[in-house]
């Protein structure tokens, strides 16, 4: 694996989809500018729809989607390696759509792709109230993919919460990780930014993470930004704030996989153990 920069986009989507196409057109054009070789969106990059019947509406088939023939696109046009965070994916004869992430080689080429596996479904303390499984079916699989400079594992925002995903992933062979996110606000400013170190380290992996950013305009949706870029020894390399959108590129240097799995080589201690079984303390006989 060779060193590289990689560039993460940090939009506002809103609910229609040309404008965010054009947003994420020009900024993948700047960022492969300043040096990105691997350039990548968060999720939801198509839209954030005001409501779910919206959502349903307007989510494409994988042949006809407008977003996914832009990103093509521009990986074509910049000669870069492409993830498309997420896209809503209709797939003929299920009710349901998917969450899918794409990743693209510089022809244009879809290398891979993967469906969210795990859904926000939460009731937040302050009235928001989250229900994916009720748009979106989840998916069934783990996915990892080659790259000029090692395996990315395919992943997507609210599997973050889900360790086990990614040390699985890591024992396969990723060496980078790919988390795509539209965090909210609350959850965000609580957790993004040490669940995100935490993957890293615990695996030995880069982690990248482009997010959504502010109030999207036809949903007033609120999201978290900071989409960062953390090292496998868990240091923070960029950061692109929680005001605005736009892009942030970072260097890689593939050798610090190795140096932080050399010194923590946590991924070769794991061992076989029983399930945990409850120990009922003897209540009633002490009250004896």
């Amino acid at each position: 694996m060779s060193s590289f920069k990689a560039g993460l986009v940090q939009t506002n989507v809103s609910n229609e989809m040309s404008e965010n196409i054009a947003f994420v057109r020009e900024q993948a054009k700047l960022a492969r500018d300043a040096g990105a070789d691997f350039i990548m969106t968060p999720e939801n990059t198509g839209l954030i729809g005001a409501n779910r019947t919206e959502t349903l509406v307007k989510a494409q088939t994988e042949e006809e989607h407008a977003m996914l023939a832009a990103c093509r696109a521009s990986a074509r046009d910049t000669g870069a390696w492409f993830l498309l965070g997420s896209i809503h994916v209709r797939v003929p004869g299920e009710e349901q759509i998917r969450n899918r992430s794409y990743l693209i080689d510089p022809a244009g080429s879809i290398v891979a792709s993967y469906d969210k596996i795990h859904m926000f479904d939460v009731q937040l303390a302050g009235g928001e109230s989250y229900r994916e499984s009720s748009t979106f079916r989840p998916g069934e699989k783990a996915v990892l993919a080659e790259t000029p400079w090692g395996v990315l594992g395919m992943t997507i925002c609210y599997d973050l919460r889900f360790p086990y995903l990614y040390r699985d992933l890591a024992h396969a062979g990723a060496t980078m990780l790919s988390i795509p996110s539209s965090f909210t606000v609350p959850t965000g400013q609580a957790h993004w930014h040490t669940l995100m170190r935490a993957r890293a380290i615990e695996t030995g992996c880069f982690v990248f993470a482009p997010a959504q950013v502010g109030t999207h305009k036809g949903s007033n949706r609120k999201t978290y930004g900071h989409s960062i870029v953390v090292a496998p020894w868990g240091e923070v390399l960029a950061d692109a704030g929680g005001e605005k959108a736009g892009f942030v590129v970072a260097d890689i240097d593939a050798a610090k996989i190795a140096e932080a799995r050399k010194m923590v080589p946590s991924l070769t201690h794991d061992r076989e153990y029983a399930a945990p079984a409850l120990h009922k303390a003897a209540v009633a006989k002490a009250a004896e």
